[in-house]
């Protein structure tokens, strides 16, 4: 009896051994293997060739590439621990068909990251207007597009509603026209505020000579004449551009005299 008992603790001494090594070698797979990926990652964003892609590019393959490079790491130590290949590429399997169910947000995600760097709709450092949100691209990862709004603001949008839904860059072409609409009082003289709004683009120093500014007559409204200057400018000085030649009209306007409608109503009375 005590020989069988010696036996079994033996057998279990041994059990507990090899386990013990298997667990030991693959916590040492893990750390190393993070490690060398981390490291590898580094030395592959610093390189000239990989700093020589475009920056969406670029960050969303190192983003492929460590996604694959652990996933390596993780199978490796699994097989280490003495998990079959079989086994592991079955359960593999069956985990990814439930991984896929519950996360189509997500592959949705992946697949429109794919369908951005392909394309290229934008680059990061674009002005854009996508899903609702304005602001400068600061990534493109592998799931999701991070955007800084002009009032600074962090916002992440998914890459399937991006890439499924109107995208608007205002960075990709270098000039851009500024409309600006102005109502007058009926009885204005239309040359005079035509020829008003035309003094005012052209000696503006951001707006562009060619092409040139147009002041047209639009419309006859209800309260007012509406006349509409449409000026040309680098992308980069749209807004400056709106503002100031905006705040320029409108004090010529009241130089010259001429009045600023409001929303008004004739009534006429009419006596039987």
């Amino acid at each position: 009896m005590l020989e069988f008992l010696n036996s079994i603790l033996a057998s279990l001494g041994s059990l507990a051994m090899s386990v013990g090594m298997k667990l030991i070698y693959a916590v040492l797979l893990l750390i190393i293997g993070f490690k060398i990926i981390s490291a590898l990652c580094r030395k592959l964003e610093n390189s000239k060739g990989f700093q020589s892609l475009e920056a969406s590019v670029s960050k969303f393959l190192l983003s492929i590439l460590r996604f694959g490079l652990n996933a390596v790491v993780i199978i490796s130590a699994a097989l280490v621990l003495g998990v079959p290949a079989a086994s592991f590429i079955a359960i593999l399997g069956s985990a990814g068909l439930a991984v896929g169910m519950a996360l189509q947000g997500s592959l949705s995600n992946l697949a429109g990251s794919i369908m951005l760097v392909i394309f290229k709709p934008f680059k990061v450092g674009d002005f854009i207007e996508a899903a609702g949100v304005a602001g400068v691209v600061e990534e493109i990862n592998i799931f999701y597009t991070i955007i800084n709004t002009v009032d600074n603001k962090r916002i992440t949008l998914p890459n399937g509603t991006v890439s499924n839904g109107t995208i608007v860059d205002y960075s990709t072409n270098e000039t851009r026209r500024v409309d600006l609409t102005f109502g007058a009082a009926y009885g204005t003289d239309v040359a005079q505020m035509k020829a008003l709004m035309m003094q005012v683009a052209e000696n503006h120093p951001l707006v562009l000579k060619d092409p040139a500014p147009a002041a047209l007559f639009l419309a006859q409204n209800d309260s007012s004449l509406d006349f509409v200057l449409r000026v040309w400018c680098k992308s980069a000085d749209y807004w400056t551009v709106n503002f100031e030649v905006l705040e320029q009209v409108h004090a010529a306007m009241l130089e010259a005299g001429i009045e600023i409608p409001f929303p008004q109503m004739d009534v006429h009375v009419k006596n039987d």
